[in-house]
């Protein structure tokens, strides 16, 4: 382009012509964020020797809907399996506002202190709306966040908390092929959740808050009776009383509830997170359970029957699969809608006659894998 400015009418002021067609974003990024490729034998021995970056990839695969990712994340985890088992899982529950991240941080902290490798799942909660996470746990974990020998990885629920309870017990095999040796899974504290994480730990344990309230409501939910502990957080400053009145009243609770079958007593203690108070006293609880169990032979029981009940749930979560994925089905749904809408059949009926559809034409999921996710 000729500039004007450049006649000899306009003695001493010259404009250069530039460069034409500067790249808006540095070329060398699109080649350092393409990710390299694994083999699952590759995946496995990036795993075994505790690489964070491939192990972070095989996770990935865990959590994609991709029927190619799934085949290559299934033969990964089945290689893992002789590798995994040997860690204590610790399963970490409590209302939004309890306090779970920081008060993992501070017990992962202390863990990895006295050399243990510690991985961190979380289950982030998702909108309704926009199906997205923030996936944020890091933040609120500063301190754990910058130690060599933790790794956290955060999940979105994504509004199917079944699927991602199965993919982050995948995950569990994974890191204990990776070499660590204390897990936590920390549920998103709405309800539901905890009984899928219950059901993948060896100690669950309840965060609760005094001075909230009238403390015998958290009393009245079932969670009370699969907590194996539970602590009292933000016992400081003036909150110290209110807290040793709260664990009190969960103490007696706890009478009124049958013996686990355990038979260990849950224990109530108090603790800060945010100041680091009474920490060492909760991990001490938890590995006297851990010993307890072993003792008593309830810690391989208890790994079993959760073994045993992945197993059903793998199973009712691929027929569930199947039947949506069925084209009979899917093609008849709406008009099945419709008819009981209009009041012209029950639901119980419309359910039956989609089922009997299904089982006529279940050949054609069976028959072609690429329908289901595995």
């Amino acid at each position: 382009m000729k500039h004007p400015e450049n006649d000899d009418l306009y003695k001493g002021l010259k404009v250069t012509t530039g460069v034409a067609g500067v790249p808006t974003v540095n070329p060398y990024l699109k080649k350092r964020l393409q990710r390299q490729e694994y083999t699952p034998a590759e995946f496995v021995a990036g795993i075994r020797q505790g690489n964070i970056t491939i192990l972070s990839q095989a996770v990935t695969l865990i959590e994609s809907s991709r029927y190619e990712h799934q085949q290559v994340a299934q033969e990964v985890i089945e290689k893992c399996l002789p590798y995994s088992g040997k860690s204590v899982r610790v399963g970490i529950t409590g209302v939004p506002g309890a306090g779970k991240s920081t008060s993992i941080d501070a017990f992962g902290t202390c863990i990895t202190e006295r050399g243990d490798k510690l991985a961190v799942l979380a289950i982030d909660p998702s909108s309704e709306r926009s199906k997205g996470s923030i996936l944020g746990d890091k933040t609120r974990m500063e301190e754990l966040s910058r130690k060599k020998n933790a790794f956290i990885r955060p999940s979105p629920a994504a509004g199917s908390l079944g699927g991602v309870a199965r993919k982050t017990r995948e995950t569990i095999v994974l890191c204990e092929a990776a070499g660590f040796n204390t897990i936590f899974v920390e549920t998103v504290g709405v309800g539901q959740s905890e009984t899928a994480v219950h059901s993948m730990t060896d100690f669950f344990l309840l965060i609760q808050l005094a001075g909230t309230g009238d403390e015998l409501q958290g009393i009245k939910r079932g969670i009370m009776e699969m907590a194996d502990g539970i602590v009292i957080n933000k016992a400081d400053g003036d909150n110290i009383d209110k807290a040793k009145l709260a664990a009190s009243q969960f103490r007696n609770a706890l009478h009124l509830f049958p013996v686990p079958d355990s038979g260990w007593t849950p224990q109530v203690l108090t603790y800060s997170g945010y100041y680091k108070l009474g920490i060492k006293e909760i991990w001490r609880m938890i590995d006297e359970y851990i010993a307890f169990t072993k003792n008593n032979g309830y810690f391989d029981v208890k790994r079993n029957n959760q073994s045993k009940y992945w197993m059903y749930e793998s199973i009712n979560e691929t027929l569930r699969d199947t039947f949506y994925h069925n084209p009979a089905v899917a093609g008849k749904l709406k008009e099945a809608e419709r008819l009981v809408l209009n009041n012209e059949v029950s639901s119980f009926i419309a359910a039956r006659r989609m089922m009997d559809l299904f089982l006529e034409n279940v050949s054609y999921c069976v028959n072609d894998r690429r329908t289901l996710t595995p």
